[in-house]
């Protein structure tokens, strides 16, 4: 089901502005008091399959062997729009994997991975990101940028300050600067009010730049089995909520790393999507119930059965705290 026909959320009538469409109460409280739709991989449907594998590393020999990155691209894409359907959908919250790629002629230009590297580089998918920013101006997004595979010894701070560089030119005056004391955490008010919208996680020590926020933590089940994914949830929003911070909980299974995995991935006509679906309503029903204190929730096939509406509902159903 579409994101966008769904059942209905509280005074919502369009999720590309859902935030703006918050009640007037809920624009005062924290944003990390806030029910935020996140993507797990977001960058994963833009997969290339003519491109080396970059994970798991057991599979990295087997790049030149088309049937092997094949299975890597249909276990790896676990969301399925662009970036710019994942916003309009209703998604604030974007976990954007980075990579240099060995041996490129041009190493500033980075692109995504999951598995295998993606085709868009980042510089063009920031552009995107930017773009949609300035029309929907009171619209707050998280980016979370991670991992920097392929950021070797001897480029590493130069890519990193390239990056860097780039973020703050290209966002600008829209980059939200990260939290130095209590009077300085961000509302949508306090956002509105500044006019900025974009929220940079960088996982790299850069505080030099107070444009960058340092890394959000990151829960997740680390199973394939939906329940092991509940009691982990469970167990952060506890007994281990952070406060005064971004958190997220993941709501998207995990591949094992052993063996096992092979049990998933030669089930003909399937693909990690198909699993997700199958799992994704029990996991929904769960935060409907029990996670109502939940910050970030992030997932794999963001658009699809309701994921957006429910965890926004969370907004209009949850005691509000400041």
């Amino acid at each position: 089901m579409s994101a966008n026909k769904g059942k209905g959320t509280g005074q919502v009538t369009s999720y590309s502005d859902w935030m703006s469409q918050l009640p007037a109460e809920l624009h005062n409280v924290p944003l990390f008091n806030l029910a935020i739709p996140g993507s797990h991989d977001s960058m994963s449907y833009d997969l290339d399959i003519n491109s080396s594998i970059i994970e798991p590393d057991r599979l990295k020999s087997f790049s030149e062997i088309y049937c092997v990155r094949k299975i890597v691209h249909t276990w790896a894409a676990t969301q399925e729009e662009p970036i710019v359907k994942q916003l309009d959908a209703g998604v604030r919250y974007f976990d954007l994997r980075i990579a240099c790629k060995p041996n490129n002629t041009d190493p500033a230009r980075l692109c995504f991975y999951h598995g295998l590297y993606t085709r868009t580089d980042v510089e063009t998918v920031l552009k995107v990101i930017n773009d949609w920013a300035e029309r929907h101006p009171k619209e707050i997004l998280i980016l979370a940028l991670s991992h920097f595979k392929g950021f070797e010894r001897n480029i590493e701070e130069q890519l990193h300050i390239h990056l860097i560089n780039l973020i703050k030119t290209l966002f600008g005056a829209r980059l939200l600067h990260r939290v130095v004391k209590t009077s300085d955490i961000p509302t949508l008010k306090s956002c509105w009010d500044q006019g900025r919208n974009v929220i940079v996680s960088y996982d790299y020590p850069a505080n030099q730049h107070p444009e960058m926020w340092g890394k959000i933590p990151y829960y997740y089940g680390d199973s394939m089995d939906p329940g092991k994914v509940e009691t982990e949830l469970r167990r952060v929003l506890e007994t281990a909520r952070p406060c005064q911070c971004f958190f997220v909980c993941g709501l998207n299974l995990t591949l094992p790393e052993d063996a096992g995995i092979l049990r998933y991935i030669f089930r003909p006509r399937e693909n990690f999507a198909s699993v997700i679906l199958r799992s994704l309503p029990e996991l929904l029903q769960w935060m409907e119930n029990d996670g109502k204190t939940a910050n970030i929730v992030a997932s794999d096939v963001v658009t699809r059965d309701d994921f957006v509406q429910t965890v926004v509902q969370l907004n209009f159903s949850r005691q509000v705290k400041t």
